[in-house]
């Protein structure tokens, strides 16, 4: 027994509910995320397959560096193979690997990361067949509700393995699947930093933008904190705040670089900075990659998140695109992105969506097209980003509530008179195109507040009237 299950009590009840989430699993190893509960959630995932009459003969599995990545893994395989299925082990990769294996082969696939989250989290990701998400509504609750009738012996646990393990390096062909839908053989030499954070883009961008695998692009790239360390020795792997990238902006500056890109822990997420070391927003990053897709497909549809800048439905509008609302999340994105074929989607998270990438989520892909972007023309990327970033945001601002629902309330109330929805939480919307959204956390007792205004003075007093209301 590895120290790994073996530091769990085996008399200490685990409640899967407290850390099996909206969209994926993602808990503190060992005391909820250990050997025996991965083995529980493998045989549970296995059985929703069969049970939903999936004709997958194997689950391809993937994880990141995080030193109880692998053990969680192997445990999770062997309760998939107590249920008859063989198991692909595709070994360390990032979440886009994963989702491109489990497209390329056809099959269930889960990766095993807890993304950004610090070191002592662990998780997983799950999908079936052709990278198709798993959530609460689409068969995460019925996993959890099977592993957790085996972990506390209502139903069988599982028992020896029949499948099979079979180990597969994909990541040169993920890499090369990659360049094949981005040409970068042609743009004009670019200097860029990257910096994946001790993550997973160690691995990936030297496969992918480098030469270890395949020719030398016109890249010159610069590494920072490569050595993949799950203990996350420099920063944390979440390029979302703000602090987390003051390294990769003075080191674009220093090293006099083109731009410079930062990845999140498991590389399915990239931010973005300028020659100036300036953050370029998500929202712009989606409406310039928005204008690419639909270049390559007049008048397709393109999927973006209610809290993205109004900036994107404009650009996407004026470029001949159908522009598409959802709620935030990739399960939401994913799922309405497969509703209506949409050739691409992008959330204020900095997750990208691909139809060319079996409709999920890849920040390496994403990169490629800035890249593709600024090297086929002369400008700096400051200017050329310009044109997609519009208006004054806040960036999301979280409260601690206790009353959600009442506080939303409150703010209805206080705004009763304006345009309101409740696609996801509460969304304002104001006559100069001002807009205010206030959504509650799945997770935890906050309330995420996005502000976005035609300047920085309006932008301010929305921000402010808002916060002083919900924190009250």
């Amino acid at each position: 027994m590895s120290d790994l299950s073996r530091s769990a009590a085996a008399d200490t009840p685990v409640d899967l509910s407290r850390f099996v989430k909206a969209y994926d699993v993602r808990g503190t190893v060992p005391d909820q995320l250990n050997e025996p509960v991965a083995r529980a959630l493998g045989a549970a995932f296995a059985q929703l397959l069969a049970a939903a009459g999936d004709p997958a003969t194997a689950v391809v599995l993937a994880y990141d560096m995080r030193e109880s990545s692998p053990a969680l893994a192997t445990a999770f395989g062997e309760g998939v193979r107590a249920e008859g299925l063989d198991v692909i082990d595709a070994g360390l990769g990032s979440t886009d690997l994963l989702y491109y294996a489990s497209g390329v082969l056809d099959a269930p696939g889960v990766m095993f990361t807890a993304s950004h989250n610090p070191a002592r989290y662990n998780g997983m990701k799950l999908c079936r067949s052709g990278a198709r998400p798993i959530g609460q509504d689409s068969g995460l609750s019925e996993i959890r509700d099977r592993a957790q009738a085996i972990l506390d012996g209502a139903a069988p646990a599982p028992g020896h393995a029949r499948g099979q393990v079979s180990r597969r390096d994909l990541l040169a062909d993920y890499a090369a699947y990659l360049r094949g839908l981005v040409d970068l053989s042609g743009i004009r030499p670019l200097k860029v930093v990257v910096d994946a954070g001790n993550g997973m883009a160690g691995h990936t961008v030297p496969a992918v933008l480098g030469d270890a695998v395949l020719p030398a692009l016109p890249l010159t790239i610069v590494p920072m904190y490569f050595e993949l360390d799950g203990t996350f020795p420099h920063h944390e792997a979440n390029p979302l705040e703000p602090a987390n990238l003051v390294d990769l902006r003075k080191a674009v500056v220093a090293h006099g670089a083109d731009l410079g890109l930062a990845f999140d822990g498991d590389a399915d997420r990239c931010f973005v900075v300028d020659a100036v070391g300036d953050a370029v927003s998500p929202s712009a990053i989606t409406a310039l990659v928005a204008t690419r897709e639909l270049d390559r497909h007049p008048g397709a549809t393109v999927i973006h998140n209610l809290i993205t800048s109004s900036a994107v439905p404009e650009i996407v509008a004026e470029h001949g695109g159908v522009p598409v609302r959802t709620r935030v999340g990739h399960s939401f994105i994913k799922a309405e992105m497969a509703r209506t074929g949409a050739v691409f989607g992008g959330e204020h998270s900095a997750h990208y969506y691909f139809r060319d990438f079996w409709f999920a989520d890849t920040g390496m892909l994403a990169a490629m097209h800035v890249l593709a972007a600024l090297g086929g023309q002369a400008r700096p990327l400051g200017e050329l980003v310009a044109a997609f970033d519009r208006y004054a945001a806040s960036g999301e601002i979280n409260s601690t509530v206790a009353d959600q629902s009442g506080k939303l309330a409150e703010i209805r109330e206080l705004f009763a008179g304006e345009q309101l929805d409740e696609l996801d939480g509460l969304t304002v919307t104001f006559t100069d195109g001002a807009w205010v959204n206030l959504r509650p956390s799945n997770t935890e007792p906050l309330l995420r507040l996005n502000v976005e205004a035609p300047d920085e003075g309006r932008m301010g007093v929305l921000r402010d009237q808002v916060l002083a209301a919900v924190r009250r």
